[in-house]
């Protein structure tokens, strides 16, 4: 048995249960669960968490080629566990899935790797940063300056980063609610990236400089069994602020709402309760499925009020596990670019 076909079969139960997004509302009593007044202590939290079921490294960039046209840039590094722990060699329960991606308003390029734990075929290392899945890489001698590799069958990239601000952790402390019955996980982001270097396409190679926003989150049931899936925004200004919000959709069609508002004088203050609100003004379809392109977003505290839209409304996931990915143009109360994730619509 390949290794896709293996991870996938593991993966089935959580996609066909739907408790939430992939199977991300199931019970999961045999694993740590994320609690207050969590002590971070780095390097060692950038690495993996192994006695919690679910785990990601999260990069996502907003880039201009040299004449101007924008592209969308995905790195993702995904883990999750069997078993809560680590085994040696062949018997370690963690499974590690790469998603990669380049968008453009007119392409969208996805591709992904499989990986077992316990073989070196994929892991993160904290001293120095070294997170990877087969020949895909973020590394570097520290977490601020970094090189990202990874390709495709019709797209390459090899990027450099460099942070000019500090983390920003998400919730209290980083201790990130995720709805009214108390799931929650562990999340905090590094949303101060410069990044340069050079995408490969079909039509040739393509120098390109921008921002970079990586989130690092973990959990073993971040959803309640009454969750779908959410809909999830990095946005940054052109003032310098930036923003983070997420909305976890309900069955019953509420939503429960969280944001952490990054003023451009550092500044870092969170929300909850239904403060950030997203409400989806253009419905377009794409893979089959009625997916929200252009949203109007709001944060009445920051005077916030924008039109989020989609630079490719098919920026579409078409994966193994399938959702929404791409960049984001911002219009309204300020200017700036961004990322959106949208999960769970079928």
């Amino acid at each position: 048995m390949n290794i896709k076909v293996f991870v996938l079969l593991c993966l089935c139960p959580f996609s066909v249960i739907a408790q939430g997004f992939s199977g991300l509302g199931t019970d999961a009593k045999e694993f740590a669960a994320p609690q207050p007044q969590y002590l971070f202590t780095f390097p060692k939290d950038h690495g993996a968490h192994s006695d919690y079921r679910i785990e990601w490294w999260y990069l996502t960039a907003n880039l201009n080629g040299l004449d101007g046209t924008a592209y969308g840039l995905q790195w993702t590094l995904f883990r999750t566990a069997l078993a809560a722990g680590e085994g040696e060699g062949w018997q370690s329960p963690q499974l590690w899935i790469g998603h990669a991606a380049v968008t453009s308003s007119d392409m969208h390029l996805a591709t992904e790797r499989f990986a077992r734990g316990g073989i070196d075929q994929a892991g993160v290392q904290t001293a120095p940063f070294h997170a990877w899945i087969d020949e895909w890489s973020l590394k570097g001698s520290k977490f601020e300056n970094l090189t990202l590799t990874a390709s495709g069958p019709d797209f390459a990239y090899i990027m450099t980063l460099d942070a000019t601000g500090p983390l920003v952790f998400h919730g209290t402390n980083g201790f990130s609610i995720k709805s009214a019955e108390g799931q929650a996980s562990y999340y905090y982001s590094q949303p101060f990236f410069e990044i340069n270097g050079i995408i490969t396409l079909p039509t040739g190679q393509v120098p390109v400089t921008g921002n970079a926003w990586l989130d690092h989150e973990w959990s073993s049931q971040p959803l309640s069994k009454t969750q779908s899936g959410w809909d999830w925004f990095s946005l940054s200004f052109d003032n310098g602020s930036k923003l983070m919000g997420f909305q976890l959709r309900q069955k019953n069609n509420q939503a429960f709402t969280s944001a952490t508002y990054i003023g451009s004088d550092g500044v870092i203050k969170t929300y909850e309760g239904g403060n950030f609100t997203a409400q989806p003004l253009k419905l377009t379809s794409v893979a089959n499925r009625n997916i929200p392109i252009e949203w109007h977003i709001k944060l009445a505290d920051q005077d916030i009020d924008l039109i989020v839209s989609a630079l490719n409304p098919d920026a579409w996931m078409d994966l193994s596990i399938p959702y929404w990915e791409g960049p984001v143009i911002l219009n309204g109360s300020h200017n700036g670019k961004g990322y959106l994730e949208m999960t769970g619509y079928e």
